[in-house]
Parts: structure tokens; sequence; C-alpha cells
């Protein structure tokens, strides 16, 4: 009995027993630990962008014009004037406003459209090995690599009407053009924009795309050509199906881009941009920066905000009850 006593302190403070509370503390820590170090730049990331989209969303509903520019907060409230501006279709600002929104929804979709084909078409051509496959992978991120100053004014002298590049080859060398045309101007400026922005954000899908067709396995496509399949079959029973949860993310942030850019146009064309190139992000600037209006350009800016939004949520919702589907 004495030598059982004896025993039983011991088994309750064995090491085990000590060591369990220390390796919780040390797994908490290193759950933990991540967070904490990416605390700090969440902060400031949020603090980025929250206030001025806080202060945009109160400047939106006050009579911010360049009277009040030294002291915004004084400006009088205006409620919804603002709103109601930007809405009526019928007057002048809304009018411009919506011919703008039109402009900018077409110019995305064609926008999305052509960078997704020609970076999923490159992106499965590249697939195959042959001589120069490294270099040409390089020299296909050159335009994604390069700045955007740096490439859109590139572009800029390139359009130019009695010395640049492109009406040289058009008109002077391959004859398709009765007369060089005027691209940053007129009716011609939607195109040069298009050109531009797929040859600036088709290297992004290529991107993407190569690296989702890294994870198909190599013996579908072997066992599909031992079946008979053709390229076009493969790709359409393969690879599409097996590119479809990076496509969704793909079209997603591709709209987002371009229908929030402001670099590229504004570089192409300056303050002023054409009728046929007036995309929404410059004509907000043009409505809070030239007219000196910002109640009415921080409004627009809300509203887009607003659309963006929707769309989004409505994309995530269509896509994941697809993917849903396709599960069941």
């Amino acid at each position: 009995m004495t030598t059982t006593a004896l025993k039983e302190p011991a088994r309750e403070t064995s090491p085990g027993a000590a060591r369990e509370p220390r390796r919780r503390t040390g797994r908490i820590r290193r759950l933990t630990l991540p967070y904490l170090l990416l605390l700090p730049a969440l902060l400031l990331e949020l603090l980025v962008h929250l206030v001025p989209m806080a202060i945009g969303i109160v400047m939106s509903f006050k009579q911010l014009t360049q009277f009040y520019i030294r002291d915004w907060g004084t400006a009088p409230w205006s409620g919804l004037d603002n709103y109601r501006v930007s809405v009526d279709f019928d007057a002048p600002v809304g009018k411009a406003l919506l011919q703008s929104f039109g402009t900018t929804v077409g110019f995305t979709l064609l926008s999305v459209g052509l960078c997704w084909l020609v970076g999923t078409a490159a992106a499965v051509f590249m697939q195959d090995t042959f001589r120069g496959r490294g270099l040409l992978r390089a020299l296909f991120l050159v335009p994604y690599a390069l700045p955007v100053y740096a490439a859109v004014i590139t572009w800029v002298f390139m359009f130019q009407h009695d010395n640049g590049l492109v009406n040289h080859v058009l008109h002077d060398q391959l004859h398709l053009t009765d007369k060089p045309s005027f691209w940053l101007i007129g009716d011609n400026s939607f195109y040069a924009l298009l050109t531009v922005s797929v040859w600036k954000g088709w290297p992004f899908a290529f991107l993407i795309v190569t690296a989702g067709l890294q994870n198909i396995p190599r013996e579908l496509y072997e066992a599909a050509a031992l079946d008979g399949a053709g390229m076009w079959q493969r790709i359409r029973r393969i690879t599409l199906p097996s590119l479809r949860p990076v496509n969704q993310v793909l079209v997603l942030v591709l709209f987002l881009w371009t229908f929030n850019d402001f670099n590229t146009p504004y570089v192409l064309f300056g303050k002023a941009a054409p009728e046929a190139a007036d995309l929404i992000s410059v004509h907000i600037y043009q409505s809070s920066f030239v007219t000196w209006n910002f109640g009415t350009g921080s409004a627009m800016s809300v509203l887009l905000l607003l659309f963006l939004l929707v769309v989004t949520g409505g994309y995530l919702l269509l896509t994941s009850r697809g993917r849903r589907a396709a599960d069941a």
C-alpha cells in the first residue's frame, strides 16, 4: 500500500501531462502567427480602400463644386439630387452617362471575349513541345509585363495619322485603305482603344489558362486520341470542361479590370476622349475634374460601384449554381 501511495502522485506530475499544455500553446501560436503577420498589411489595405470609398459616398450627397474645393466639408447637403441628375436620361447629363455606359458595356464584352479567345488559343497551342517554346512564351508575356503608360504611349505614336506605323502598314504597304485614317479621333477611336486593350490583356488570359492546363492529365488526351477524337473534339470534350473553374474566375477578373480601366483611354486620348471611346471611367473623371462638379461625379462613381457589385454577385450566384448542377 505504501508503494502504491507513493506512485500515484508521480502519475499526476508526469512529464507527458505537463508537456500537453505547452503543445497546445505552441499549436495556437503556429496557427495565429500568420494572421498576426498579415494584420498590419490588411489594416493598411482596408484603410487605403475603405476611407476613400466612404469619403466618395459622403461627397455624392453634397453640392460639391469648385467653390467648396478648399474645404469640402462645408459644402451644403443635396440629398439624392446628384443621383437624380445622373439617372435622368432625358437631361443632357444623364443621357451622356447612359451613352458612355453603353459604350463601356460593348467595349468590355468585346475586349474580354477577344482576350479570352486569343489567350486560350495561344495556351492550347503552346502545350505541345517544340523548339523555341520557352522563348515564345516569354515574348507572349511582354505586353503584360510592360508598364501601362510606356506601352500605351507607344501605341499613340503608332496610331499617328501622318507618320504612324499602323497607317504606314495598312495604307502605304498593304493598300487596304484609300487614305490614311484618323485612329485617335472619330469612330475609329473605338477600334484603336479595343486593339490596345486586347493587346495588353490577352497575355494575362494566356498565363492563367496555361496554369490551368497543367492540371489536366495527359492520359485523357492520349485516350481520346486512341478513340479517334480529333483536335477540336479533344478541346471541346476535355480542355474546355476541365478549364471551367479557371475560366469562371478569369472572365470575372477580366470584366472588372476592363470595365474600370482608366489608364488606357486616358493615356491614349487624354482628358477629352472621343465620343466613340467615351468609357465610363473617363466620363466620371471629366464630370468631376473638368466640370468641377465633384458631387455629381461621386454619385456616378457610387452608381458604378453598385452596378459592379450586382453584376459580380449575380455572376458568382450563376456560376455556383452551375457548378453544383454539374457535380450533381
